[in-house]
């Protein structure tokens, strides 16, 4: 296995001025080594993931990471910064910067290396030593965990097996014979630092308040469950997770503080003190598929408990999951068409009629194969909505609700209610108390029966017909869509998708397109030839910009400009988010209205697509590919010209007024 990080991956003179130009430098000494195999590819992940969060921590640390298929082993590298980089801290810029690369599919030996280094980030004492270190290979030696761990350390005190306290308990606390017992679970959208960084500040947090904790972290490499006979016996529970807590019912009847992953490593205090409260006035919690509901009534963790986010949660869990659905099927029956033509839809089964020769033959088969994808779709949207609400004993009656939804002919909206009402039917009976004999076949028999026949009940009769209208009102509606509306429509996806390009915004759009491919009609393959079109434009915008006019962009943005090339000719909006983030008002309003027009002229050309992504990479599958190529390129004039504008303007108000020195004649001397 090779080492995580060398002395050559280690920086103790860090230039860098902003978070972007941090990465880059310590993303090149990746590439040096051989670790990192597509430099512009790479940084582009590694900023798709900090527009989901920022990666500066308390304390002077900022951990961009991301895992990536442009990383070709684990690899962390590490660098100190003089003058400090912004890297979203509540309490300032970071002077340690560890930037983590993990391949696609991470080896749990070396995922265990990093959640240890990120235990250990949470010790003063192990940071102390890093920030006057001198020389890089004692760095690198530190940070591998071969050098000895400064003195005072506790970072090597794993929290998974309890932190308690070896002196008396602070005041209100229980008696030392009876400590108060907390169980916790953390867990972080990539599983590789936050996760164990919270546990970690946990445990401390624990150990100085004289309480006994126990944490369980799911991250990259798997989780091992807490002892059940724990879970029984604690008083309360922490949840500090940004993705859904895994086997949630195990926790049902606690005290439940339900958080964010990053409150876990800022304040483990005040979360350990709120989880006392609740179990001093009796707090019990119903665990549902969404956050815990206290008995009372009232839900806790912040802005998890806010009912339109956890909605939008909920809704993209089943989108993200339908999407591999519709790429695949997509662009099978999309190739199959430019192979056979669009008559290779109605061609005899391939299964009673198939010659290796024809190339009719493989076209029906492409075609054949992505149908039978496609007729995935609604049952798989409302199957992981259903799941995203209320666990595993949803998916049964999600699935079955979007399958009646075929039935009915009540299509992408029918799957949306499915796997509403799915979730929200298992929530209903998870809140019912059992014997503790039944418990055990509840998520596997009851609940999946019950609800089954609810949701089934609900669809065929109640619901159903209803939608299967709406359905057909909206799929005429975009069918019959022509000139203004249009073009009306095309501008609004165009500035949802330009406003936060690849945030929850260009998100709503992109469902809604492909949505519309789960019942694909004229209408929704126009729209989803628009969405795709006004997201290429900001990357492209951005490359363009940097080319004509590099004078007003630094070199990290020009460097950044050659990558957005690609990543805008392969729709990856991300591709523009460096340089939102280093200039907003200026970009954000470009590239918006670059979008709209593109959006507009796609709408009002009838430009089609069947496929969800791929851009210029599957413009033979568009419909009148010429004009679909000048509505980009079109928004993406508009848009390059507005920033170099906006950015000239800038220059000259900030440009110093000459000063004109006064010379006497050699007379008036």
């Amino acid at each position: 296995m090779s080492e995580l990080i060398t002395a050559a991956l280690v920086d103790l003179d860090l230039s860098a001025e902003t978070k972007y130009d941090a990465a880059r430098s310590l993303a090149e000494r990746m590439v040096a080594e051989g670790r990192v195999s597509d430099l512009d590819g790479f940084l582009a992940d590694v900023a798709a993931r900090e527009a989901q969060m920022p990666t500066g921590l308390d304390g002077g640390i900022g951990i961009p990471h991301c895992r990536s298929e442009h990383v070709t082993a684990p690899t962390l590298a590490f660098g100190r910064s003089d003058r400090g980089i912004d890297f979203g801290a509540a309490d300032g810029p970071a002077d340690l910067i560890f930037l983590i690369a993990a391949p696609a599919g991470a080896d749990d030996d070396h995922l265990t290396i990093l959640s240890a280094l990120a235990r250990r980030l949470m010790d003063p004492d192990f940071t102390n030593v890093l920030r006057a270190e001198r020389a890089p290979d004692a760095v690198a030696a530190l940070i591998r965990g071969e050098e000895a761990t400064p003195a005072g350390s506790t970072s090597d005190a794993s929290p998974s097996e309890g932190a308690a306290a070896d002196g008396p308990a602070t005041d209100g606390a229980e008696p030392a014979d009876e400590p108060f017992r907390i169980v916790a679970v953390t867990s972080c959208p990539t599983g590789i630092a936050h996760t164990y960084m919270a546990a970690e500040s946990l445990a401390a947090a624990a150990r100085a308040e004289g309480v006994v904790l126990d944490v369980e972290t799911q991250g990259s490499a798997g989780f091992e469950r807490l002892d059940p006979a724990l879970i029984a016996a604690a008083d309360a529970v922490i949840w500090a997770h940004d993705v859904e807590v895994r086997e949630k019912a195990r926790f049902d009847g606690k005290p439940i503080v339900d958080t964010g992953v990053k409150a876990g490593i800022n304040r483990p205090a005040a979360l350990i003190a709120e989880a006392r409260r609740q179990a001093e006035r009796g707090a019990t919690s119903t665990v549902t598929g969404g956050a815990a509901q206290q008995d009372d009534g009232v839900t806790t963790g912040g802005d998890h408990a806010h009912f339109g986010i956890r909605l939008r949660t909920y809704l993209m869990s089943g989108v993200s999951y339908m999407v591999p659905f519709v790429a695949a099927g997509g662009l099978l029956i999309a190739l199959s068409f430019a192979i056979g033509g669009y008559e290779i839809a109605s061609a005899k089964s391939v299964a009673d009629h198939f010659v290796w020769g024809e190339a009719d033959s493989w076209a029906a088969l492409l075609n054949q194969i992505g149908t039978a994808a496609f007729a995935f779709l609604v049952p798989v949207l409302a199957g992981y909505i259903a799941y995203g609400m209320a666990d595993r004993p949803a998916l049964v009656p999600g699935f079955v609700g979007g399958a009646i939804a075929l039935t009915v002919n009540a299509g992408f909206l029918g799957g949306l209610a499915a796997g509403l009402l799915a979730g929200a039917v298992v929530m209903a009976i998870q809140r019912v108390k059992v014997h503790p004999t039944l418990r055990g076949i509840m998520p596997v028999l009851v609940i999946p029966l019950i609800a089954s026949v609810v949701v089934g009940f609900l669809m065929f009769i109640v619901v159903g017909k209803p939608i299967a209208s709406l359905q057909r009102a909206l799929t005429d509606g975009l069918n019959g869509l022509s000139g203004s509306n249009a073009i009306i429509l095309g501008i609004v996806l165009g500035l949802m998708m330009c406003f936060d390009m690849g945030g929850p915004l260009n998100k709503v759009a992109y469902a809604f397109a492909v949505g519309g491919l789960a019942d694909p009609t004229p209408g929704s393959l126009k729209v989803m030839a628009a969405v795709m079109a006004a997201g290429m434009v900001p990357p492209l915008a951005m490359a363009l910009a940097t080319t004509v006019r590099g004078r007003l962009f630094t070199k990290t943005e020009r460097e950044n400009g050659r990558a957005a090339w690609v990543l805008g000719a392969s729709f990856i909006s991300e591709g523009a988010i460096p340089f939102a983030a280093a200039d907003p008002l200026r970009v954000i309003p470009s590239v918006m209205a670059g979008g709209a027009v593109t959006g507009a002229l796609s709408m009002a050309f009838g430009c089609t697509l069947r496929a969800p992504h791929g851009g210029i990479f599957v413009v033979p599958l568009i419909g009148d590919p010429f004009l679909y190529l000048l509505a980009i390129a079109a928004g993406t004039a508009v848009a390059t010209a507005l920033v170099v504008l906006l950015k000239g303007m800038r220059r000259t108000a900030e440009a110093p007024t000459p000063v004109i020195e006064e010379r006497k004649s050699p007379v008036a001397a």
